[in-house]
């Protein structure tokens, strides 16, 4: 009997060490793990920001350009870009800031602005799938300074801060197949004109009659917005904005496009090309007489400070 009792003492011994043992060798595992490592970080950044900032030199050129300068000149252009971006798996919210201040040098007529904006984008999505969100946007630009057109050499006031400065609400559908593009649509879209330089409006040149500061369309907007960074020295920025004034010759669309290619060539500096080109049916200084809309371009190359922000 005593045999039998001390045989069970020993196997309950036995199997309460290897159970303690195998406790051990567990809990050494799991200490000795990296857990940086080995478990992979799923907290996902719904807040995102930053933004680049760059100062060049070159040549630009333009034909037909509502806010002044010369076809050709010499550029000093700073330009400063910033974004903050919510997004979490039923909302995003992206805003987007991109300013240019700018001077030029000719020797027929001086120094003067020649590449001066700001342009605000702020675009709210509820997903309703992997790539449609129920989208609704707000687009604000304007400019800093003074600008002037040159008709026959003639210094002739064009523009200023706020004349104009275009305000557009509007609610959509916006397609995102990835994360390079984007189209916005929406038929149902209002866009305010403001105008105040009364000097500005007496010549009605944006669509604003004397003695107001502003006007309202309504109409129909589509805008796409392309970004791709093919490799980490060539990056490309495009948008496209269209407007339909249901109220006016809706058949004359306006257009706004913007492009930028950069090339990176060292840790700082950068080649950069910037192609615009607007289309306004309510800017009507140009032409023979001084009166008709006109397709206005402007492009600038140069070279300089790139960093990021």
């Amino acid at each position: 009997m005593n045999r039998i009792i001390l045989f069970c003492f020993l196997l309950l011994s036995s199997c309460i060490v290897m159970s303690q043992d195998a406790v051990v060798r567990k809990l050494q595992v799991e200490s000795s793990r990296q857990l940086n490592y080995d478990i992979p970080d799923t907290v996902v950044k719904i807040w995102r920001a930053g933004g680049s900032f760059g100062l060049n030199v070159g040549q630009g050129s333009q034909s037909n350009w509502a806010g002044g300068g010369d076809d050709f000149s010499f550029t000093a252009n700073s330009a400063l870009t910033l974004f903050l971006i919510h997004r979490d798996p039923r909302h995003s919210w992206e805003n987007n800031l991109s300013a240019n201040f700018g001077y030029i040098n000719t020797t027929s007529l001086g120094s003067r602005k020649n590449d001066d904006r700001f342009d605000f984008l702020s675009k709210y999505g509820f997903s309703l799938n992997k790539r449609f969100n129920l989208a609704t946007l707000v687009n604000f630009r304007s400019q800093f300074l003074n600008g002037y057109t040159y008709p026959n050499n003639v210094k002739t006031f064009a523009s200023s801060f706020l004349s104009p400065a275009y305000l557009v609400v509007s609610q959509g559908m916006d397609y995102k197949p990835n994360k390079d593009f984007s189209f916005f649509l929406s038929p149902v879209t209002s866009r305010w004109v403001f105008v105040s330089d009364t000097a500005i409006s007496a010549k009605v040149d944006y669509g604003v009659k004397p003695g107001h500061t502003s006007i309202n369309q309504n109409g129909a907007f589509a805008t796409l917005g392309y970004q791709k960074s093919f490799n980490k020295y060539f990056a490309y920025k495009a948008r496209l904005d269209l407007f339909s004034n249901y109220k006016k010759n809706p058949q004359n669309i306006d257009v706004f496009v913007t492009n930028t290619l950069s090339a990176k060539i060292a840790k700082i500096l950068a080649f950069s090309w910037n192609v615009d080109m607007i289309y306004d049916d309510d800017v009507r200084i140009f032409g023979k007489n001084d009166t008709s809309p006109a397709l206005q371009f402007k492009s600038i190359f140069g070279v300089g400070l790139q960093m990021k922000i």
